[in-house]
């Protein structure tokens, strides 16, 4: 017999968390959802990226913690390290991971926790049919929140995946002082990536770029580029280092076929800070998923959130963003979630 559902979120990064989290606030029946995820160790951010350096503010991470009453957050017996953190500065996001993995648990004890992959779905009597690798759910109502992988690119040289070069630790097995190694993009990945090859010895670095620098600039009550600008201890690093005295190991070239033939073949690797893109879960009558950008909304009953489906914004003077990062996706379900279930399938 198949169990059925009302709601079923897939994923447990910190947009999982978040969604499951708005669902239960908004009055949802903690009994009636499904919570699907291979590991429940709090995504990528969990266990993969805790040595990267966040572009979020301390604060901003307590903030998230204490924004669902379900997370039971107050009731946390230890403070976590984050609590003794500069607030207003910003932190790696192993800091962040661990009260998470604290609240996914609290989270586990309410709902129905299924520890596994998601292989495909369709939609069949109203009702979404998900195979997982071990037997089959249905539910009303699915929310994605997916998560995305490093985006990758053909190349001429060996390339370093980033989920190595993104940990200091990890990329030093792949760097040696005689290696020049090539660096694709200028985002704050690729900047930090930079950083830490210049930092581990490498004999060069060459940095293939298609726009300057950008930089979140603070206003009263807004922030420009916040989306995409640098902040915190990367943005400090790169105005000295990049922007201020470059190190005498360091070429930027622009990112264009003339360059890349001229340069690329003095690399002995090379790395793709080239952004990411969504998982995807096969799904019958959908060849990718089209999301509404302002109401997470994918098809009847099919929602998304997070990184893989994030919410566009226009800023004060017209700059259009995806919005990323924990906080924003929870002020973002604040506001999509009573929508959704009124668009229940």
């Amino acid at each position: 017999m198949t169990n059925r559902y009302q709601w079923a979120v897939i994923g447990a990064g910190p947009a999982g968390i978040a969604a499951l989290g708005k669902l239960i606030d908004n009055g949802v029946n903690p009994k009636e959802i499904a919570w699907i995820d291979p590991e429940f160790k709090a995504g990528d951010l969990g266990r993969l990226w805790r040595n990267v350096s966040s572009n979020t503010k301390v604060d901003l991470f307590i903030q998230f913690l204490n924004a669902c009453k379900s997370f039971r957050y107050n009731q946390c017996p230890t403070p976590f390290e984050l609590h003794s953190l500069d607030p207003q500065k910003t932190c790696l996001l192993t800091y962040a991971a661990d009260p998470l993995l604290w609240v996914t648990e609290q989270l586990k004890a309410q709902v129905n926790p299924i520890t596994a992959m998601v292989l495909k779905m369709k939609m069949q009597d109203r009702h979404w049919q998900l195979t997982l690798q071990q037997g089959n759910i249905e539910s009303k109502n699915v929310v994605l929140a997916l998560g995305s992988e490093p985006r990758v690119m053909d190349s001429a040289v060996p390339v370093i995946p980033m989920l190595d070069a993104m940990d200091k630790n990890r990329l030093a097995k792949w760097v040696d002082s005689s290696d020049t190694i090539a660096v694709f993009g200028a985002s704050h990945s690729a900047i930090i990536v930079i950083r830490s090859l210049l930092e581990l010895g490498a004999k060069q670095v060459i940095n293939f770029y298609r726009d300057a620098l950008r930089y979140a600039v603070y206003m009263d009550n807004w922030i420009l580029f916040d989306n995409t600008g640098l902040k915190g201890e990367t943005a400090k690093w790169a105005r000295e280092h990049i922007d201020g005295n470059m190190p005498k190991n360091l070429l930027r070239v622009w990112s264009n076929d003339d360059n890349v033939k001229a340069y690329l073949p003095q690399c002995t690797t090379a790395i793709q800070a080239i952004g990411f893109n969504r998982r995807h879960i096969p799904t019958e009558g959908l060849l990718t998923y089209s999301h509404n950008d302002k109401s997470g909304i994918i098809a009847p009953g099919l929602f998304g959130c997070g990184i893989a489906f994030p919410e566009t914004t226009v800023d004060t003077f017209g700059n259009v963003e995806a919005s990323v990062g924990m906080w924003k996706f929870m002020n973002y379900l604040n506001r999509v979630v009573p929508v959704w279930q009124k668009y229940v399938n």
